[in-house]
């Protein structure tokens, strides 16, 4: 593949340098994976003690903890106020505060930050920010602690989720933005000749230009999984990174945004290319900047009419949207009639069915379907399904580990609200 020679200027020039020969066989893999389309996982799923250690849970736990009823202070410029909005799923109040940014002066800040990072080539930000993924999962546990205590998901569903699993989604992100970057000389020399004169030459240099700010607005029920492809992507091309986390789940971003800014810190980078912003419940400051000049790009995960509102409204930006969807599983026949009960049962509690990826409609065949176990009617089916359901939720302690629990209040309320659907 090709790559990118130059070396980066104007901040730490050693530092960064040894961060590329560290990371650059990391991020070479990512990119042959996807080339090849094959199977590669950069960071085990496994929350198992021979992976990660024999401390590295209670470690987690521990730094959690530690973080609970106190300011979580980033040191960003423009802070006009403090803002706690988390409670547990489980329970408790999470008790953190987090800044309120004035715009004017977070953006500004943020803006400034751009050119030294554009500088510095696409190789040198890709392997900043594969340094940056290695670090977040070294705080795993940490982070799938804090995703546990603001989704309502089971710890390992949290760990796993948004864990390794996002961290694969933004390692390949930064991948197939290195590569799409480096494809391009950084310089050329056009020569065309005349014939008999002296020929025509130009010497040409190339310079990827970032778009400005990346907004990325994330969700309540996968704050990291939803948000990690967009905020590498931004960072990766050169572009700031302002994180304004949906007001429930602010905490997995903010330990992100901390360590991303140590990263560019200990690197001679402007910490301020990756900010946080926070809100409270019912605010409209995603609203607010996602219109602003300083933004060039918008990641939404999150309602429809919001996304839409952002597709309609935000024209100055390149807007990215994940709105919500409607999965239907058709059900037209099977030679494994107790694997797909056991399959659809699970895809059905899991996360109480708070995931994207639920199935919310199965459709059937009026007279039914042919199995392996016989022909078997819509009614048959459906108690089938539904002993299968009760098998898995049958022992409390199995059901919360595949229930978790309920996201928030607006999703109970819609669940009391269903029976008048029809």
């Amino acid at each position: 593949m090709s790559v990118l020679t130059s070396t980066p200027t104007g901040h730490d020039v050693e530092a960064v340098n040894a961060t590329v020969a560290r990371r650059r066989e990391l991020l070479d893999q990512a990119v042959r994976a996807i080339h090849d389309r094959a199977f590669f996982s950069a960071f085990p799923e496994s929350p198992s003690p021979r992976v990660y250690g024999e401390t590295a849970a209670d470690g987690g736990r521990t730094a959690f903890e530690a973080l609970l009823n106190r300011r979580f202070d980033l040191g960003q410029p423009g802070t006009v106020d403090w803002v706690a909005t988390e409670r547990s799923p489980w329970g408790p109040g999470l008790g953190i505060e987090y800044p309120v940014p004035d715009v004017d002066t977070l953006l500004a800040a943020q803006k400034a930050a751009i050119p030294a990072w554009r500088d510095a080539g696409a190789l040198a930000r890709a392997a900043l920010c594969v340094e940056m993924l290695v670090r977040i999962n070294a705080a795993s546990f940490e982070i799938a602690n804090a995703v546990m205590h603001t989704s309502g998901q089971a710890f390992v569903m949290a760990f796993q989720a948004g864990g390794p699993h996002a961290q694969d989604r933004a390692l390949e992100a930064v991948a197939y933005a290195y590569e799409e970057q480096a494809r391009y000389p950084e310089g050329a020399v056009w020569e065309k000749p005349q014939g008999k004169r002296p020929p025509v030459r130009m010497s040409k240099t190339f310079t990827v230009v970032p778009r400005g700010i990346d907004l990325v607005v994330g969700c309540n029920t996968f704050p990291t999984w939803n948000s990690y492809p967009g905020l590498f992507a931004g960072l990766a091309t050169g572009n700031a990174v302002l994180v304004k986390p949906h007001p429930r789940a602010v905490l997995p971003m903010a330990i992100t945004v901390r360590i991303a800014r140590d990263v560019l810190a200990g690197h001679g980078f402007d910490p301020n290319l990756v900010c946080l912003a926070a809100e409270p419940v019912g605010g409209r400051l995603a609203a607010e900047l996602a219109v602003r000049p300083e933004i060039g790009i918008v990641d939404f995960t999150g309602s429809t009419a919001f996304g839409d509102w952002l597709e309609a409204h935000a024209r100055q930006a390149q807007v990215y949207t994940e709105k919500a969807g409607v999965n239907g599983v058709i059900v037209d026949s099977t030679d494994d009639y107790r694997g797909m009960l056991a399959n659809l049962a699970f895809s059905l509690v899991l996360y109480s069915g708070q995931m994207c990826t639920t199935p919310q409609n199965l459709f059937v065949p009026r007279d039914g379907i042919d199995t392996d176990a016989g022909h078997v009617s819509v009614d048959q089916l459906g108690a089938d399904l539904g002993k299968a359901v009760d098998g898995l939720l049958g022992e409390d302690a199995k059901a919360a580990e595949l229930l978790g629990a309920v996201v928030n209040d607006d999703v109970l309320a819609r669940l009391d609200a269903a029976p008048g659907l029809g």
